[in-house]
């Protein structure tokens, strides 16, 4: 019985996952439309979407401008505070150093990303093995706060995808 409860929750959490995955992949379009890099993000309080961003960097000149910054800035002045420990942000990237590091400010509470960033994302970045596991899961490198949850892989392809066009299509313009 108890079995059956723990894959009924792990499955409504993957649909839950995915649908909001959705939604930050409608913001990372929606950056694309500005020829931005197309990364986007929601965060989502009490089954809500409070806050939505996307990459800002060439419109604003501002390499700070990355969709996950753009979304804990507005997330915090919903909830009037800094904290978003009860918070999931959903980002279709694998967060960098920086908009790790701004997580573990926040305090945010779950990060759900959906593509690996094997370049710049906080993954890559070694930890001293004393600081081991002092940062998100077991493992994790010390950038993201000691509770914050993560799950990687969600709408994996289709968050490769929308990247992986956008840079061809970039490559093909600098070469014609």
């Amino acid at each position: 019985m108890v079995e059956e409860l723990n894959n009924q929750s792990a499955e409504k959490r993957q649909k839950e996952d995915e649908r909001f995955m959705r939604l930050a992949l409608q913001e990372a379009e929606e950056a694309g439309r500005l020829d931005e890099v197309p990364v986007g993000a929601v965060i989502v309080f009490q089954g809500s979407v409070i806050a939505r961003g996307h990459n800002l960097c060439e419109r604003l000149r501002d390499f700070t401008a990355h969709a996950e910054m753009q979304a804990f800035t507005s997330a915090s002045e919903f909830l009037g505070g800094k904290f978003l420990d009860k918070c999931t942000l959903y980002v279709t990237l694998e967060p960098c150093p920086m908009c790790a590091g701004a997580g573990f400010w926040t305090r945010i509470g779950r990060i759900v990303y959906g593509a690996q960033d094997l370049k710049r994302g906080y993954k890559r970045w070694g930890v001293l093995q004393a600081k081991e596991g002092h940062g998100g899961q077991v493992g994790e490198n010390g950038l993201l706060h000691p509770k914050t949850e993560v799950h990687s892989g969600v709408l994996e392809e289709e968050c490769a995808q929308l990247l992986k066009e956008f840079f061809i299509k970039k490559r093909n313009k600098l070469q014609n």
